[in-house]
């Protein structure tokens, strides 16, 4: 919840300053695992360099609340130099991810439902302010960044792609995915392009500008695994395209349906 507020400033090139938390509480939850999720956001808030500044509690009757729902906002601000946006997005743009794709999905999945995978899935999720902010530092060519949570990568290059009127063309095998995360999605029938994540981003920058913001991405320890996965063309506008390893093409729609698994 505060690394999902912290991150959504983040993509518009803000620096998060204060977050509010409001809690909906089920009758009957557990005061100690009330006290355990309160201790980890004050953790990750004091990681993330930011304060919770407000909040608010309200409970509900037995079964009404899945247990609990946590609800944050948060305020920052944007240097005047600033001006990120898919608008801003076009061709001749790399498409740059910073990490790995699916671990926060499947570690979810693994948890709620008592799976256990080989090598285990372990969730991505982290601050990305730090990691936003080394890149500006480094270029101010950066059009649009999103985090690829709900949706996934698919769903989050085909919002872009659609708002930009641009044509998006990614390569299958540029793309990291753990192994961990290739075999759960195989056995549950899962597609990693569309499983959410929590500690990734994907910018899309100058093309003159992308393989020297890579090599500054991965001397940060959040962003080891940056890589340039695609490109910006102009036609067919709104269109993603996956370039297979086998050298087919596959075109890239929205998520349908319901999210699995349902986080936020």
């Amino acid at each position: 919840a505060v690394y999902g507020t912290v991150n959504d400033l983040s993509m518009v090139g803000a620096t998060p300053l204060y977050i509010t938390s409001g809690l909906i509480l089920e009758e009957g939850f557990p005061l100690e695992d009330l006290r355990k999720i309160l201790t980890s956001m004050s953790e990750a808030a004091k990681k993330a360099g930011i304060k919770i500044v407000a909040g608010d509690t309200k409970v509900v009757n037995k079964g009404k609340a899945d247990g609990i729902f946590i609800n944050t906002s948060g305020v920052g601000i944007v240097d005047k130099d600033i001006d990120i946006s898919p608008l801003k997005v076009k061709p001749g743009d790399k498409v740059i991810l910073s990490g790995p794709i699916g671990n926060h999905g499947i570690s979810i999945i693994a948890e709620r439902n008592g799976l256990t995978f080989n090598p285990p899935v372990l969730s991505d999720t982290a601050p990305l302010n730090s990691l936003v902010r080394e890149m500006l530092k480094h270029t101010k060519k950066i059009h649009a960044m999103r985090d690829p949570t709900r949706g996934g990568l698919a769903t989050t290059l085909k919002e872009i792609a659609n708002d930009s009127k641009c044509c998006i063309a990614i390569y299958e095998q540029a793309i990291p995915v753990p192994s961990g995360v290739r075999g759960a999605c195989e056995l549950l029938g899962l597609d990693p392009l569309y499983v959410a994540n929590e500690g990734i981003l994907i910018a899309i920058v100058s093309g003159d500008v992308a393989d020297s913001l890579v090599k500054k991405m991965k001397k940060i320890s959040i962003a080891r695994e940056s890589c340039i996965i695609g490109e910006v063309t102009k036609r067919p506008a709104g269109m993603v395209f996956l370039k297979t390893s086998i050298g087919g093409t596959r075109m890239i729609e929205m998520l349908s349906g319901d999210q699995l698994p349902r986080i936020c």
